[in-house]
């Protein structure tokens, strides 16, 4: 994606069956096409604020929506969620955890760090690619954040 085009979405994740049915279901509101994947957190952390081969990006023009997994390479999803919500430039930004971790204590410490939302990635395909699409119509298409 040209980083001149607006990133409305924001998919931190690093396992490709799942970056290709959250992509899948993204496509099902055609929330798709101004969606960027990074597989790396380090390099994440630096496409938000906008750093290193990002800094022709200006930082104010974040996604509209960040999904964000917990393990993930380099820097961690509760890592990059920290990092956001520390820096006033980019507090506001949603950020919803979509992780395969059910543990109370990666919930409770996504939730404490300022997460909007947490999701345990559905097994199946079919509810999987039901959860990531109302997710994404959710946060872009009927959620009003501030300006």
């Amino acid at each position: 994606m040209d980083l001149q085009q607006t990133v409305e979405i924001l998919l931190v994740e690093d396992r490709e069956e799942e970056i290709e049915f959250t992509m899948r279901a993204l496509q099902k509101h055609n929330l798709a096409d101004k969606a960027k994947v990074i597989k790396d957190g380090e390099e994440a952390i630096r496409f938000i604020f906008a750093t290193g081969e990002y800094s022709e990006r200006n930082v104010s023009d974040l996604p509209k929506l960040i999904i964000l997994d917990l393990k993930l390479p380099t820097a961690g999803g509760l890592e990059i969620l920290r990092k956001i919500r520390s820096d006033e430039r980019t507090n506001l930004a949603i950020v919803v955890m979509l992780t395969s971790s059910e543990e109370d204590s990666d919930l409770y410490e996504s939730y404490k760090l300022g997460a909007n939302s947490y999701i345990v990635k559905p097994v199946d395909f079919d509810e999987f690619i039901r959860v990531v699409s109302s997710v994404g119509y959710y946060w872009l298409q009927l959620n009003e954040r501030p300006h």
